[in-house]
């Protein structure tokens, strides 16, 4: 293993040839999760998702390289808040600024290889997708109690409410950032 890594910005484009890597990357880093596959999050869930995501013109992949070897990587796209948290959540959003925003970015994975965590390199990553996105407000959602709940703690989000995307789905802490401060 290498102490460095290298970034790499991708656009819907490129998804297609980069799935298998990306969906075998998702699935390392959260094989010692269990409750991850119990709330229905699954390859091949994760194929679908970065598939329909894929579709927007917005959507954004940055991943990191060591050695030739993706070790993880991250993707979202900008969105509408009425889009992001739905119809339920978002007249709970604060402050109002998140829910009446033009400016909103939806990150939608940060995963990377269980070797190369607590290198900061999920923080590169989320760095780099903003920076690409620029939004002013973004927001993730994450697994109550997730060990990744530290690095967006780290990051700045703050919890914002939690979220269901559907009748039979896992109730997920949505989180906020302020991106512009």
């Amino acid at each position: 293993m290498t102490d460095t890594f290298a970034l790499r910005r991708y656009g819907a484009g490129d998804v297609e040839l980069l799935l298998d890597t990306l969906v075998d990357t998702w699935a390392d880093a959260h094989a010692e999760q269990p409750d991850v596959a119990d709330a229905g999050f699954t390859p091949d869930a994760l194929r679908r998702q970065i598939t329909g995501h894929a579709r927007r013109d917005d959507f954004t992949l940055i991943t990191a390289y060591a050695d030739g070897h993706l070790i993880g990587y991250g993707y979202g796209f900008r969105c509408t808040p009425a889009y992001w948290y739905g119809k339920d959540l978002l007249p709970h959003i604060t402050p109002e600024d998140a829910r009446t925003t033009d400016s909103l970015a939806g990150i939608c994975e940060l995963a990377v290889r269980p070797s190369w965590q607590g290198q900061g390199i999920g923080a590169h990553l989320h760095q780099a997708l903003l920076d690409a996105m620029r939004p002013r407000w973004a927001s993730l959602l994450a697994m109550p109690g997730a060990p990744a709940q530290q690095l967006y703690q780290r990051l700045g989000y703050r919890y914002a409410g939690p979220y269901k995307s559907g009748p039979q789905g896992p109730v997920l802490d949505l989180l906020l950032l302020r991106t512009d401060l």
